[in-house]
C-alpha cells in the first residue's frame, strides 16, 4: 500500500489541492480492482513488485523510500521503457494505463469512489447543479 500511495500521489501531488490519495484515488482503485478491473490486479500488485525492485536498484530504497524528485526521474525512466531491474509484467504500457485509472479516480463521480467531497470537480471550477 505504500508503494500505491507515493506512486499515486507522484502521479498527482498534491499542491493548493490534496494530491491523488487524499482525494480518494486509492479508493477508487480498490473499488476498480475488486470488481470491473479484477483482471488486472494480479498485473498491478507485479508491477508494483517492478517498481518497488526498479527503486532499489537505483536508489538503494523502495518506491515509497525515495524523494519525490526521484520518483518523478524514476516514472519517466519507466515511461520510456528504460529499466534496469528485471519486471515480471512490460512497465512502460501498464504505467499508462494505471495514469489513466488514477486520473479517472481522481475525476470521476465521487460515488464511484474516488473524487472524494468532489475536490477534483471544485478545482476545475465543476458546478454541480440541483
Amino acid at each position: 500500500m505504500k508503494c500505491l500511495r507515493a506512486l499515486l500521489d507522484t502521479i498527482i501531488p498534491e499542491d493548493d489541492f490534496p494530491g491523488a490519495w487524499e482525494a480518494g484515488v486509492g479508493d477508487y482503485l480498490g473499488r476498480q480492482l475488486a470488481s470491473d478491473l479484477a483482471k488486472l490486479l494480479p498485473a498491478y500488485q507485479a508491477w508494483l513488485a517492478g517498481l518497488d525492485d526498479e527503486a532499489r536498484v537505483l536508489h538503494g530504497a523502495d518506491f515509497a523510500g525515495i524523494s519525490p524528485r526521484q520518483r518523478t526521474a524514476l516514472l519517466m525512466r519507466i515511461e520510456q521503457g528504460a529499466v534496469e531491474a528485471a519486471w515480471q509484467i512490460e512497465p512502460a504500457p501498464f504505467f499508462r494505463d494505471i495514469v489513466e485509472h488514477c486520473a479517472e479516480g481522481f475525476y470521476s463521480d465521487p460515488g464511484n469512489g474516488g473524487n472524494r467531497a468532489g475536490i477534483a470537480w471544485r478545482m476545475i471550477g465543476f458546478e454541480v447543479s440541483g
